[in-house]
């Protein structure tokens, strides 16, 4: 079995450029939809599990998260237990050393993990980030034309659940890497 981190380093320039090219149809296919940007209602939490908050999401039935057009990231990809995100670096994120501020790394590492979890809760069930942990890997420039953050679900438990998630290049280079311990608790509660 092949190491993911092995894998991602066998790709060629002509496998990175078609990569690039479905990362930039998907972002197009989604910003077609106009989504809204603001808040769900709380109507539209109740009864729905996580992964079929997502998918309204994804719809466009409910709108995405306000940071997400700060930032210039937003969701994807979304299934039980998974989600991406994808976000383009600019120079509007950087940092006096002329590197993408790492702030903007663990904004975009944080809400995948952390919505992975979501994914995975039931119906009346939601969440907070306990714990947060980043490890940075190699500098990130807006000559990266586009990044994702992808996240999977560790665990699911009662109380707290762990996710896991890597930033990483159309190429495979891996930028950073992350986990969360997050608190379950009842919507509402």
């Amino acid at each position: 079995m092949t190491h993911p981190a092995a894998a991602q380093a066998l790709l060629t320039p002509d496998t990175a450029a078609d990569t690039l090219k479905a990362w930039q149809a998907r972002g197009a296919e989604l910003t077609a939809l106009n989504h809204q940007i603001g808040l769900g209602k709380p109507e539209q939490f109740i009864g729905r599990s996580g992964i079929e908050v997502f998918r309204a999401m994804l719809a466009g039935e409910m709108p995405r998260a306000p940071i997400s057009d700060t930032l210039d990231f937003f969701l994807v990809e979304a299934d039980v237990g998974r989600v991406e995100f994808q976000g383009r670096p600019q120079f509007a994120h950087y940092n006096p050393l002329g590197t993408v501020h790492g702030g903007w790394i663990a904004t975009l590492l944080d809400s995948a993990v952390a919505c992975s979890v979501h994914t995975a809760l039931p119906s009346g069930k939601t969440y907070t980030t306990l714990e947060l942990k980043l490890n940075y890997v190699r500098a990130l420039t807006e000559k990266v034309p586009l990044v994702r953050a992808i996240a999977q679900v560790i665990h699911v438990g009662g109380r707290t659940a762990t996710a896991e998630g890597r930033l990483v290049g159309p190429d495979g280079k891996l930028y950073a890497h992350a986990s969360t311990t997050c608190l379950v608790m009842d919507l509402g509660g």
